[in-house]
């Protein structure tokens, strides 16, 4: 199965654009495109041959790589390709930067190991100027990854697709790309609005910041409203400023120079909104969600991301778009990004279009059984998740890991303007600790809103009472003093010949045979269980879901993101309806 979008991944360097957009430069070159690949016995050197060629960013099983194979817990994955640095790169140094690779890998610039990475969904980068010969030089990545048969977070991969288990990716499946950059550069910037006190502050981190200066602007579409020498930890005044939500997602522009005894050494560029998610109570003392300071009530979608031709990788920037405005055309304010990262641009589209992100953290660990995850959950019995063999997560080294790469993921996207809330574990998989994590989440970022136990086993901890229902009636928990939301329901399927996965293993909660059908039930579902708990303290909805995902036939739109399979008009009048 193809999206619209397969002959234009199917370029020499798909998914071009600049991969970073909070921390843009304008010299850099991207390393997508063709590489050579190798499959081999885990103990293997360097293959003294290759098997053929692979597209990256695409994982070594989506059929955009061009390989279309699974790599088995005794494999390794070799990628192999040249390359030359351009006038750019003279007098610099040299960063070599990996979007995601999933799950461990070790890098090699000319058979030298430059360094490696353990976790699937998270960036990272290495200087590699030490490593660099003049002229032509060669980059070589090794990859393992277990798949199911590890601990590691690998959300909802497996080796043997069935029901919500879907097809594996290993390997590369974000942006490579090169930046050259002085010695004394900006390593990173850290965003904290607050709209309460009107600033934004600013922590920027050096690579070396003795006798460095720094200067900022911020501009208010063109025109200019700070500009000046601030220290690497300062906040900056915004008077008057224009507040970002979904109805008006206002962005401003950030710029900022390093400089060195009067020397010009780095120039980044970002952006930020102004805008403040919290937890209050509304006039009738009703705990709520909040946005700006008022109850807002989040609508949402939940939200996969994955393709058929990609998987994990969006097949191009316009696809990514195409989802987030889809939702949007629809009357959703939010998705709730379930159990995977997108690369950062999808972020991007998000703050600039207006939609809240809810993002969840990869499950990890053995699946913890249909009694724990499916019979349960449903009796109201709650169990304590520090029984830690029960949730499959044994092993101190496995816990310490999970935290390790959940914090890397919330430093990743910190500076994101969309992302309102983190969910740390979501229906049991994996979790441990649930409440003492939660607030760890909340201290590290008071400024967003923790869902510490989404669905099953909620602990008591920060910061919502989250509640998933499907097939079963949707009814408010016993009295909370946390905002209620239903964080899953729903799950309605249709199958649309000609456009599912696989016809013989579709599934889904309820199945309806056509549009009207389905429409009818959304519309009964919305209008006798879900919009009257408004009343009753219900803040937000996350429907299931976005799009159709393998054999799942239960989103508003096919898996290839041909058509939508409910009646819209339905859809955005009932959004209208859920609200404060």
């Amino acid at each position: 199965m193809r999206t619209r979008w397969f002959q234009e991944a199917s370029t020499d360097c798909p998914l071009s654009e600049y991969p970073r957009p909070q921390m843009a430069r304008s010299d850099w070159t991207c390393l997508n495109g063709l590489y050579d690949y190798a499959i081999t016995a885990p103990d293997t050197g360097f293959p003294s041959a290759y098997d053929g060629k692979i597209l990256v960013p695409f994982s070594l099983e989506s059929e955009l790589s061009g390989v279309g194979k699974a790599l088995l817990p005794e494999q390794r994955l070799w990628y192999r390709r040249f390359f030359e640095l351009g006038p750019m790169f003279n007098g610099k140094r040299t960063l070599l930067h990996f979007g995601a690779v999933d799950w461990q890998c070790e890098v090699y610039i000319n058979g030298k190991e430059a360094g490696r990475h353990t976790g699937g969904y998270c960036p990272f980068s290495l200087d590699i100027t030490d490593f660099i010969n003049p002229g032509r030089n060669e980059l070589v990545v090794r990859v393992y990854d277990p798949t199911d048969a590890g601990w590691q977070q690998r959300g909802k991969q497996v080796l043997r697709t069935h029901g919500f288990w879907y097809t594996a990716t290993s390997g590369i499946w974000q942006t490579v790309w090169l930046e050259p950059v002085d010695k004394h550069h900006i390593i990173n910037i850290k965003l904290l609005p607050d709209i309460d006190r009107s600033t934004i502050r600013i922590k920027t981190i050096l690579s070396a910041s003795d006798d460095c200066r720094l200067k900022a602007s911020v501009l208010m579409k063109n025109r200019e409203v700070f500009a000046g020498e601030i220290g690497f930890d300062e906040s900056v005044r915004i008077d008057d400023p224009c507040l970002w939500s979904p109805e008006s997602p206002f962005l401003y522009t950030l710029k900022l120079e390093l400089f060195r005894a009067g020397e010009l050494c780095d120039r980044v560029e970002s952006y930020f909104g102004m805008r403040k998610f919290s937890t209050g109570t509304d006039e009738n003392g009703v705990p709520r969600l909040m946005l700006n300071n008022k109850p807002y009530f989040q609508k949402g979608l939940l939200d996969q991301g994955y393709w058929p031709d990609g998987i994990l990788t969006p097949p191009a920037d316009e696809a990514m778009v195409y989802d987030i405005e889809a939702a949007k055309s629809m009357g959703f304010n939010m998705l709730r990004k379930h159990i995977k990262t997108e690369p950062l641009r999808w972020y991007y589209h998000c703050d600039r279009l207006g939609m809240i992100v809810w993002q969840d953290m990869i499950s990890g660990g053995r699946y913890i059984g249909n009694l724990l995850a499916g019979v349960l959950p449903l009796t109201g019995i709650r169990i304590k998740d520090d029984a830690y063999e029960r949730f499959s997560r044994d092993k101190k080294e496995w816990r310490d890991d999970y935290k390790r790469e959940l914090f890397e993921i919330i430093d990743t996207l910190f500076n994101s303007v969309s992302v309102a809330c983190w969910v740390p574990f979501n229906e049991a998989w994996g979790q441990f600790d649930a409440r003492r994590i939660g607030e760890e989440i909340k201290e590290y970022d008071p400024g967003r809103i923790v869902d510490h136990a989404s669905g099953w086993y909620d602990q008591g901890g920060p910061e919502l009472r989250s509640v998933h229902r499907y097939i079963l009636r949707v009814r408010k928990p016993k009295d909370d003093s946390r905002p209620f939301v239903l964080s899953e329901y729903g799950g309605y399927s249709l199958v649309k010949e000609n456009h599912v996965w696989n016809r013989e293993k579709c599934f889904g909660y309820r199945m309806f045979r056509n549009k009207t059908a389905l429409t009818k039930a959304y519309e009964k579902l919305h209008n006798k269980q879900v919009i009257p708990l408004i009343e009753k303290g219900l803040s937000a909805t996350v429907y299931t879901q976005l799009s159709d995902v393998e054999n799942e036939v239960n989103g508003l739109l096919t898996y290839d993101r041909d058509s939508i399979k409910i009646d819209t008009s339905v859809v955005n009048a009932l959004n209208e309806r859920l609200t404060l």
